[in-house]
C-alpha cells in the first residue's frame, strides 16, 4: 500500500518567472491597446513640443504653493463679489422663460442695428420729429414693453423693501 501524501508541493516561482510572466501580460495588454498607445505617445509629443507639458509638469510639482494661490486669490472681496454676482444671475436666469429671452435678444439685436444706422446719417431730432416718432406703432409697441417693465421692476423693488 502507497504511504499517503502529507505535503502538496507548491510550484515556486523565481523573480525571474515573475517578471517574465508581468512581460507576457503586457505584451498582451500593448498588443489589445496598440491604436489607443499610439494615439497617446503622439498627444504626448504633441503637447511636450509646444511646451504644455513642461508647464503641466512645473505646476503639479509646485501643487501646494499653486493651490496657495488659488486660495488667495478666491477668498479676494471683488472675487467672491463675483461668484455671488454669477449665482444671483444663474438663479434669474433660471427664472426667464427661454422664449422670452429669445424674442427681447432679437428685438434688442435689431433694435441696435436701427440705431446704428440712423447714428450714421447724423440727422438732429426736434420736438416734432419726436411727437411724429411717438405715432409710430414699433416705438410706441417699445415704449410700452418699457414703461411695463419699469413698472414691474418698481413693484418687485417696493415688495423687496417692505421685506426688510
Amino acid at each position: 500500500m502507497a504511504r499517503p501524501i502529507t505535503k502538496i508541493a507548491k510550484p515556486t516561482i523565481t523573480n525571474e518567472g515573475h517578471q517574465q510572466l508581468h512581460l507576457t501580460q503586457l505584451k498582451e495588454e500593448i498588443a489589445m491597446h496598440a491604436q489607443s498607445i499610439r494615439q497617446s505617445v503622439k498627444l504626448l509629443d504633441e503637447l511636450h513640443q509646444a511646451g504644455v507639458l513642461e508647464t503641466v509638469q512645473s505646476m503639479v510639482q509646485s501643487k501646494e504653493k499653486m493651490a496657495g494661490i488659488a486660495v488667495k486669490q478666491l477668498v479676494k472681496p471683488n472675487v467672491t463679489k463675483s461668484i455671488n454676482n454669477v449665482m444671483a444671475l444663474t438663479e434669474a436666469l433660471g427664472q426667464i422663460e427661454p422664449e422670452m429671452t429669445k424674442k427681447l435678444v432679437s428685438s434688442l439685436t435689431h433694435g441696435l442695428q436701427k440705431a446704428e444706422e440712423a447714428s450714421a446719417k447724423e440727422n438732429k431730432m426736434g420736438m416734432f420729429d419726436l411727437f411724429k416718432a411717438l405715432q409710430d406703432p414699433d416705438i410706441n409697441r417699445a415704449i410700452s414693453f418699457g414703461i411695463h417693465m419699469l413698472k414691474g421692476i418698481g413693484e418687485n423693488l417696493r415688495e423687496q423693501e417692505k421685506q426688510k
